[in-house]
């Protein structure tokens, strides 16, 4: 759905003096940069290495592919600042919320997509719009001086060559962390005499949407069984260049979670609360495993939570202990692999620009946000303000009372330098409201004065 504030229609005969702005990486932040830069009027040039180079998590060579879950999270835009940056972005005619909501399958109150429909609709478009143009192919390092604006949106999956590059200019070592991948499983092979449809507390609008996870019950022996095959289960090996990383704490391996505590899961992605077994509704479950649909037709789903650094044949043998999965296959298992990105409050400036050198800007994950939505919206963000710069004039960052803002303002020098690490949105990031009580039991009231002053402040800031 778009939002109110459209973009003028280009002028060809203008057009046609502009210089390019060129993207490096075609992933959720680049794509949307291209998008917003070209709406604008102006030539962009997405550079994918896909898939001339590949990586060891995607699939597909198309644009903005979903490599993790398939989900955008909550879509409730009045009480969570995930749904609230999915509304600023609606607002602002972002292309990945349009073809998110084109292309969403049944999640509850959440936002999820069809992965692979979802992509093909997002290359689509790029291809088809005038002003964008997509090369295939590396950039393998700091790109030409005639490459006069660049935003350099490379994700978590940065090629070597290119973070070496980087990490020379600034002066800076990368930090990392670790993400792993959620495995997915073939609908028809989950037992549904054991398990059931539904979703927490019957979140949803409609029946569908109410019915949109397959939840699996765990009584206090299956759950304690699964917890020690878990802990005992082989994992992969970390290189010793590798063993320092930090985890993100909002994507932990499930193994590491369990590490933490025998009842963590329990908290966690395991969770009993707002669900009634249907086939026993008189038995509390002691634990239980949702499924979140994974693809428009129903057939793939993937375990919620359950990123994980199990080998493969471990994973197979520890997730078929989970009643309604004993004889589950699955369509891909679980992995990790190893993100990068850059300490942001200390090398880029209120534009996004790298100080060290001004013609290239940063967005997507690489800048230190974490989740594709807040990716997203530092595509969205990067992209306005290099298309403004090139026109001759200058936006300044949206105010930190919105959900776009706050991230900005977070990574740009709201983080402490010395201690930064990845962050999703969240009403943590953004300055207390006048008069609006704290506390729990005000929660609603405190998250609703969030949102609607950030919605106003937004509208403003996009006019």
């Amino acid at each position: 759905m778009r939002g109110p504030f459209s973009f003028p229609p280009p002028c060809p005969k203008s057009l046609s003096m502009t210089k390019p702005i060129h993207i490096i990486g075609g992933g959720m932040a680049g794509s949307e940069a291209a998008w917003q830069i070209a709406q604008m009027g102006v030539p962009a040039i997405i550079h994918e290495m896909r898939p001339n180079v590949k990586t060891f998590a995607h699939q597909t060579e198309n644009l903005a592919e979903l490599v993790c879950s398939n989900s955008f999270r909550s879509d409730d835009d009045e009480a969570n600042a995930v749904g609230l940056l999915h509304w600023e972005m609606r607002q602002a005619g972002g292309l990945i919320m349009e073809m998110g909501d084109a292309h969403s399958v049944p999640a509850g109150s959440a936002l999820a997509v069809d992965r692979n429909a979802f992509s093909e609709a997002v290359t689509a478009r790029l291809e088809a719009h005038p002003l964008i143009t997509i090369e295939r192919g590396e950039i393998a390092g700091i790109p030409p001086d005639d490459w006069d604006s660049v935003i350099i949106a490379t994700g978590p999956l940065t090629s070597a060559a290119l973070a070496e590059a980087v990490r020379d200019l600034t002066g800076e070592s990368s930090l990392a962390f670790f993400d792993a991948i959620a495995p997915i499983i073939y609908a028809e092979s989950i037992n549904m005499e054991k398990a059931w449809l539904q979703s927490r507390y019957d979140k949803g609008d409609t029946e569908e949407e109410r019915t949109a996870y397959i939840n699996c019950p765990m009584d206090e022996a299956q759950y304690n069984a699964f917890i020690d095959a878990l802990l005992a289960a082989d994992k992969t090996e970390f290189k010793d260049w590798e063993k320092d990383t930090p985890y993100f704490d909002g994507c932990l391996p499930i193994e590491v979670m369990a590490e933490r505590g025998r009842e963590t899961l329990r908290f966690g992605p395991m969770k009993p609360v707002g669900l009634t077994n249907s086939h026993q509704p008189q038995i509390k479950a002691h634990a239980v495993v949702q499924l979140r649909r994974d693809n428009a037709l129903g057939t793939l789903y993937n375990i919620v939570g359950f990123q994980t650094k199990m080998k493969y044949g471990a994973q197979a043998e520890v997730f078929k202990m989970i009643p309604g999965l004993e004889d589950a296959e699955f369509a891909r298992l679980g992995g990790i692999h190893r993100n990068t990105f850059i300490n942001s409050p200390r090398l880029l400036d209120d534009q996004m620009r790298l100080k060290a050198m001004p013609r290239l800007r940063f967005a997507g994950q690489i800048t230190g946000v974490e989740g594709y939505v807040e990716s997203t919206a530092m595509g969205l963000l990067a992209g306005r303000m290099a298309a403004h710069e090139r026109l001759g004039s200058t936006i300044t960052a949206p105010p930190n009372t919105t959900a776009t803002g706050a991230l900005i303002s977070h990574i740009t020098g709201g983080a402490a330098a010395k201690t930064f690490q990845p962050m999703n949105v969240n009403f943590g990031l953004f300055p207390l409201v006048d008069g609006v009580k704290g506390g729990r039991r005000n929660r609603p009231a405190r998250y609703k004065a969030y949102t609607d002053r950030a919605k106003a402040d937004w509208n403003a800031w996009l006019t």
